[in-house]
């Protein structure tokens, strides 16, 4: 039996960490508003424009000069899976759900022959998936140094992503994140950046039919060149999306983690707290019998 000042000292240490759960509770709330409005308004624009890219597409893919954005290699060999969770943990299953469906994917492509090779945005996926494939990981974009999220790092991100498809690297990537839907749920997502996925490659008809609402446009200058300039625009604008929705589903997640940690503490100092009266009422009932007995002796 633990005696009354182990008792003592463990409700103290339960209390401390009680006080900092709380506190990371309550910084995570304050993130999570500016993340979830971040995000939120991101969200519209990023759909709106690959629903466009699709809408382009469909009139020059089938031609010889179509971007390798668009139509890509002509390979479907390599993968490039870019896996994004967070810096931090602390955040319940956050990024353990995002790799687990990262995971999945990539075993399917294995089964299927296919190469895989992984990109990690956030070391905290990196160090699941290097249990996993520890040959396959080419590297971990650190994110810890970056305090306000901005469109040049996702663009940065980006960049290197498609000088690392200009250079054969890969053939198609697929990007996991999660996408924010409150501060109680987060859905990993798989999205495919490169090349972008038209009606007949994985995407939806009524998708391309509704970027142009129905009516028919001119382009000035012609498809061509306007999606030479927006194919590439598009992959970091689905990056940083990704990114945004990332953010405030790490904030969602841990506020729910650390208020369920929080409660947790509080019962668990309630239960102490029973045994320590229990075991100190003990304590005095023997000290009262040996006093009665001592007395009784003389």
């Amino acid at each position: 039996m633990a005696s009354l000042k182990d008792l003592r000292d463990r409700i103290a240490s339960v209390r401390s960490t009680q006080k900092i759960t709380q506190a990371m509770k309550m910084v995570a709330a304050s993130k999570l508003r500016r993340a979830q409005e971040a995000a939120e308004a991101a969200r519209p624009y990023a759909e709106r424009m690959e629903k466009v890219m699709r809408a382009l597409g469909d009139s020059v893919s089938t031609q010889d000069t179509a971007s390798p954005l668009l139509v890509g290699n002509g390979k479907d060999d390599t993968y490039l899976v870019i896996v994004a969770t967070s810096e931090r943990g602390l955040c319940g299953g956050f990024n353990s759900n995002i790799v687990r469906a990262a995971k999945r994917r990539i075993d399917q492509l294995l089964a299927d022959g296919k190469e895989v090779k992984i990109l990690c945005i956030g070391k905290k996926g990196r160090a699941q998936l290097n249990r996993f494939y520890p040959g396959r990981i080419l590297d971990t974009i650190d994110m810890s140094g970056i305090r306000q999220l901005g469109f040049v790092d996702a663009a940065d991100i980006a960049q290197r992503v498609r000088v690392m498809f200009d250079e054969g690297v890969f053939d198609v990537a697929v990007l996991f994140y999660a996408r924010f839907q409150s501060a109680l749920t987060q859905i990993p997502t798989e999205q495919q950046l490169i090349p972008v996925p038209l009606a007949e490659h994985g995407g939806s008809a009524e998708d391309a039919s509704d970027a142009g609402g129905g009516a028919i446009y001119e382009y000035e200058p012609d498809e061509e060149a306007i999606l030479d300039d927006l194919l590439p625009r598009n992959v970091s604008v689905q990056v940083y999306k990704a990114l945004l929705e990332n953010a405030a589903s790490e904030q969602g997640a841990r506020m729910t983690a650390m208020d369920s940690a929080t409660r947790n503490a509080g019962d668990l100092i309630d239960n102490l707290t029973i045994v320590y009266n229990r075991t100190r009422q003990a304590v005095i009932t023997k000290e009262l019998i040996e006093i009665i007995s001592g007395a009784e002796a003389l």
